[in-house]
């Protein structure tokens, strides 16, 4: 039987963390799968090909390399013609790690409806992956900048269930709290496996959110009055579209003298954990002459 994978998205190291902390963090989310037994797979876009599992070297170039395409669904084809250097988001890495068979990721924060869509339609294309990917996805909750509740509604016409990790409560990234509830939760691994494995007994495509609450969490009221004041920066300098996420939580770190910065990295390594305690419950549970997707040998761990 061979080991437990956990997909680890690239984004974060090439456009979420500034450097040096980005490398520092990948390596940490990295050591902490290995630290409880499962096999780490980050997944990324180097020299026209989708890597599920690359080496130090390949992180290290994602880190420090300038112009690294942000690679969704959409973006694949594109960016692996041209022989960019790539990195996945949510939305991608679950794609990848679908079709390679891996069924466990992890993430800081899914994304999802932004603020003002009535008006802008800006909605992540990390709502239709997780709609037809049937992976379970280990984060935080959702981007605190974003429309909290218009999110989980989308999650639901989606179809896809969120489920509280040891919380009842929709974390909100950088707090544990959001006032918004969840009707499920689990308090172990084991649980998290059983529903892994009945969604897929069922024959469902949906991907299985876990909110696993950040262990070095700020409070609610601080995270929304910081969000409003970086809202109000954004509109006043005229940033929009792509640019308003990574300005939003530029503005946040800078305000907060770090403090979100520091709570990021922490819940993206506690993730990591959480993501191979549920891998290894996963992988323990496979029924003898059952298909094995880890078994795959088409991408290298």
């Amino acid at each position: 039987m061979g080991a437990a994978i956990v997909a680890l998205e690239s984004t974060v190291i090439a456009h979420g963390l500034p450097r040096p902390r980005n490398l520092e963090t990948a390596l940490a989310m990295e050591a902490a799968v290995r630290e409880e037994g499962a096999t780490p797979a980050t997944i990324g876009i180097v020299s026209g090909h989708i890597v599920a599992g690359l080496s130090r070297g390949e992180i290290e170039r994602l880190a420090n390399s300038d112009g690294v395409a942000k690679v969704s669904r959409r973006d694949f084809a594109s960016v692996l013609a041209s022989g960019r250097l790539g990195a996945t988001t949510v939305a991608g890495t679950l794609a990848v790690a679908f079709a390679a068979g891996i069924r466990v990721m992890v993430t800081g924060g899914i994304g999802g409806v932004h603020r003002g869509a009535e008006h802008s339609f800006d909605i992540s294309a990390d709502i239709t992956e997780l709609a037809r990917s049937p992976v379970a996805v280990v984060c935080s909750g959702a981007k605190a900048i974003l429309d909290l509740p218009r999110t989980l509604e989308a999650l639901e016409t989606a179809g896809v269930p969120v489920v509280g990790y040891r919380t009842a409560e929709f974390p909100a990234f950088y707090s544990r709290t959001s006032g918004l509830q969840l009707e499920h939760r689990v308090d172990d691994p084991n649980a998290a496996a059983r529903i892994m494995k009945t969604q897929r007994e069922l024959g469902f495509q949906q991907a299985v959110v876990f909110c696993n609450p950040p262990p070095q969490a700020m409070e609610e009221r601080e995270v929304r009055e910081l969000v409003e004041e970086a809202l109000r920066s954004a509109e006043a300098n005229g940033i929009s579209g792509k640019a308003v996420t990574p300005y939003l939580l530029d503005q946040m770190a800078r305000t907060s003298n770090g403090r979100t910065l520091e709570t990021n990295i922490a819940l993206l390594v506690e993730n990591a954990r959480v993501a191979a305690r549920i891998a290894l419950a996963l992988r323990a549970g496979i029924a003898p002459g059952r298909p094995d997707p880890e078994s795959r040998s088409d991408a290298r761990y």
